[in-house]
This record gives structure tokens, sequence and C-alpha cells, in this order.
């Protein structure tokens, strides 16, 4: 016996700017998701870090702030050439 559950949606109006929706648009169909799904997961994303607690070390607290990078400052670019010359054959 195959039990299957239902959810339960409704549906919701919302006013957003034309450009931000053709945007949207695209973006759903390049990731082959509905624009719907798109926003649900993000709603849930938001109301699910609201609820966690998250505690940070009171040694991590007193770093913040102690390093000033430049606002041009690539971390993903700079992550990337650590890792390539640490893995390096």
């Amino acid at each position: 016996m195959i039990n299957y559950t239902r959810i339960m949606t409704t549906k919701l109006t919302l006013t957003i700017d034309d450009s931000v929706i053709s945007t949207a648009k695209k973006y759903a169909k390049q990731k082959s998701k509905s624009l719907s799904g798109i926003v649900e997961n993000y709603l849930m994303s938001l109301t699910t870090k609201e609820n966690k607690t998250e505690s940070i070390s009171p040694k991590i607290l007193k770093l913040m702030g102690s390093i000033k990078l430049p606002d041009n400052y690539e971390y993903k670019k700079e992550l990337t050439k650590g890792l390539l010359k640490k893995y390096k054959s």
C-alpha cells in the first residue's frame, strides 16, 4: 500500500518590480525550478535561521573586526589559490 502525504498550498499575491520578476523567471528557468519553489525555499530559510540559536565562541568574538580587508577582496579567489598551492602535486 502506498501512502501519499498531501501538502497544503496557498496562493499568495506579491507586488514586485517587473524587472525583478523577469530576472527571477530567467534564473528559475536556468535552474529548472519553479519561481514559487524558489520563493518558498527562500522564505523557509529565513524562518529557520531565526529559529536557530547559534552561539559564537568568545574567542571568535574577540577576533571580529581585528582584520581590515580591502573592499575589492575576493575571498573565493584567494581560497582557490591557497587550495591549489596546498594540494599541488
